[in-house]
C-alpha cells in the first residue's frame, strides 16, 4: 500500500506511455482507416491536453481519485466498507459499479447539454486513433474527477480498486479509440466483453443517431443492456464520416479552438 501511494504517478505515467506507445505501432502496422489528416497538429494538440488537463486537476482539486479512496478506506465511508467480502469478490464488484457509473456519466454528457458542449471537444476529432483516447477538454476533466470521487466516497473500494480502475479505464480509453484492425472474428470475440476500436469507432461517427450510441468506455455489456448498442457504422468504418458535422474543417485540431470552443456561440 505505501509503495502504491507514492509510486502511483510513476506507475501511471509509465502505464500511460507504454500503451501510447503499443497502440501507436499497432496502428502503423495495421490501419483499420486511412488518415484524413497529418499527425502533427492532432497529435500536438491532443496531447498538450493531457498536459493541460493534469496542471488542472492538481490546481482545481485538493484530492483525486487515490486520495478519496485512501479518505474513505481510513473513515470507513462508504458501501463496500460496511461489509465483508472476499478481497477479490470486493474489488470485482467495484470494478464494475464503477464501470457502469462511468456509462452513465458518458450518457449524460451527450444528453445535458451544458455537458455537451463541452464534451464535443472529444467528438470533434476528425480522424480517430490512439491520441483521441486522451483528447478531453480539462473543464470535463475536472467534472469526472469529481464524479469520480463522489462515487468512490459512496462505494468505498479500496486503493488498490481504484488504481487498478483507473489504468484499466486509461488503457481502454486508447484502446477502443485506436486505428487499428483486428480480425472479425477476434473483434467478435473480443466485444462480447470489452469496448473494440470498431465497435467505439462507431461512436465517434458524423450520423448523430451513431453518436449517440456505444457509450461504453470498457465493458461493453452496459451497451446492450440499455439499448444503446450498434454494431456496426451505416457507411461502413472506411467511408464513415468521423468527427461532428458542423466542425468538418481543420479548426479542431487547433489548441486554442480546442480549449475556447465550449464557450463560444455556435
Amino acid at each position: 500500500m505505501v509503495f502504491l501511494n507514492n509510486s502511483e504517478s510513476v506507475l501511471r505515467l509509465g502505464a500511460f506511455i507504454s500503451v501510447l506507445a503499443l497502440m501507436a505501432l499497432f496502428e502503423a502496422v495495421f490501419p483499420r482507416r486511412g488518415r484524413g489528416q497529418k499527425r502533427r497538429m492532432r497529435w500536438a494538440t491532443n496531447l498538450l491536453l493531457v498536459v493541460i488537463d493534469t496542471i488542472a486537476l492538481r490546481l482545481a482539486l485538493p484530492i483525486v481519485a487515490m486520495g478519496m479512496a485512501v479518505i474513505a478506506e481510513t473513515r470507513g465511508w462508504g458501501l463496500l466498507n460496511q461489509i465483508v467480502w472476499p478481497p477479490w469478490l470486493e474489488m470485482l464488484i467495484a470494478i464494475i459499479v464503477l464501470d457502469f457509473l462511468i456509462y452513465w456519466q458518458h450518457v449524460a454528457s451527450h444528453r445535458i447539454p451544458v455537458f455537451w458542449r463541452i464534451h464535443k471537444v472529444h467528438h470533434a476529432d476528425r480522424d480517430i486513433d490512439v491520441t483521441t483516447g486522451v483528447r478531453f477538454h480539462p473543464v470535463e476533466i475536472i467534472l469526472s474527477m469529481t464524479y469520480k470521487i463522489i462515487s468512490i466516497c459512496l462505494l468505498g473500494p479500496t486503493v488498490v480498486t481504484v488504481f487498478i480502475f483507473e489504468v484499466m479505464l486509461n488503457t481502454c480509453a486508447m484502446f477502443n479509440h485506436a486505428n487499428l484492425r483486428l480480425p472479425l472474428w477476434l473483434d467478435k470475440t473480443i466485444r462480447l466483453l470489452v469496448v473494440t476500436p470498431d465497435m467505439h469507432r462507431v461512436h465517434h461517427s458524423a450520423v448523430v443517431q451513431e453518436t449517440n450510441s456505444n457509450y461504453g468506455f470498457s465493458l461493453s455489456i452496459w451497451d446492450r443492456v440499455f439499448g444503446s448498442y450498434i454494431a456496426q457504422p451505416r457507411d461502413g468504418h472506411s467511408a464513415m464520416t468521423i468527427g461532428l458535422s458542423d466542425y468538418q474543417s481543420e479548426a479542431p485540431n487547433s489548441l486554442i479552438w480546442t480549449l475556447t470552443i465550449p464557450f463560444r456561440r455556435k
